[in-house]
């Protein structure tokens, strides 16, 4: 059997083994506007002055007391409305009071429903069926939460950490999910077969002719084997990634149906904060190889 057979044979069992992840690879049709939507940017720090100037409750009583300047025909109205506003934007913007009861709490919602935003644009990238399972993790995330808050060996500090891993994981699983769909589209893309087919050619123009062929010659056709060579190198490398994202992502899922199991039981929150670590190590060494992948995918 020649070179080129085996990286036919190569290339099919590969899509065999493709298919039993496919849930994340849309249809092209399937695609929506959040492919090419601008990458949104939520801020760093809060604006206090912004909360304290466009709090409805602010708004209404400003709004008012100019309403009732016009209406009556009396500008002093409007003027110490004015006064009071300037007052209020400059000391309850930067009162520590109002910081920390009203200004903080509303950043940290408009925050969670930005992430909330981002991340459900993330998930319409994949196929129905992947979405199904995003939409899944999230619901067994949820059921996680409330268990823990059940449980009274959890307090209130210790359950506020563990549902921020929590919150992560199911970020790094759409990640990961997201992450597979565009490699598992790139693949697709790829003629493996044809590649092993052009390898064949260059390397029997080059045995064929090493005392034939002019030295330029030669010299670019080992050029080019080299090239074919490292495009093959690579596609495995892709997909060897995928073996592990795959397997982290089916880990996360089975470790979220097991906590859910477990958590009613556990008499320590260290039992849940050291599962959680546990895979959020493991996601990290997954976007470390990720970062590497993305280098090959530049390179093809």
């Amino acid at each position: 059997m020649n070179s080129s057979q085996n990286q036919n044979q190569q290339y099919n069992r590969g899509r065999r083994n493709q298919t039993m992840h496919d849930s994340f690879t849309p249809e092209e049709s399937s695609v929506s506007n959040a492919e090419t939507a601008a990458e949104e940017t939520f801020p760093e720090k809060p604006s206090y002055f912004k909360y304290a100037l466009a709090n409805p409750y602010n708004l209404t009583l400003l709004g008012g007391a100019i309403v009732a300047s016009v209406l009556t025909l009396n500008p002093l109205i409007a003027v110490a409305a004015l006064g009071v506003e300037g007052l209020w934007l400059l000391h309850g913007s930067q009162s520590r009071f109002m910081q920390r009861m009203l200004w903080d709490p509303m950043y940290e919602k408009e925050k969670l429903e930005f992430e909330q935003r981002k991340r459900m644009a993330q998930v319409e990238k994949l196929s129905q069926g992947g979405q199904q399972r995003v939409l899944t993790l999230i619901e067994k995330e949820k059921e996680i939460q409330q268990l823990a808050a059940q449980n009274p060996s959890f307090a209130g500090d210790m359950l506020r950490n563990e549902i921020v891993k929590t919150h992560n994981l199911v970020n790094s699983f759409i990640d990961l999910a997201v992450t597979c769909s565009r490699y598992e589209k790139y693949l697709a893309s790829v003629d493996v077969g044809q590649l092993g087919n052009t390898q064949q050619h260059w390397q029997n123009f080059i045995d064929n002719n090493k005392e034939k062929a002019d030295t330029v010659e030669l010299d670019i056709a080992k050029k080019n084997l080299a090239i074919i060579k490292k495009r093959i190198e690579r596609v495995s490398e892709i997909r060897r990634y995928l073996k592990i994202a795959y397997g982290q992502i089916n880990l996360i899922e089975n470790s979220f149906q097991l906590l859910a199991d477990q958590i009613v039981t556990m008499q320590s929150p260290n039992e849940l904060s050291g599962q959680l670590d546990e895979l959020l190590d493991g996601v990290e060494s997954i976007k470390e190889t990720a970062q590497e992948t993305e280098q090959i995918l530049r390179t093809l």
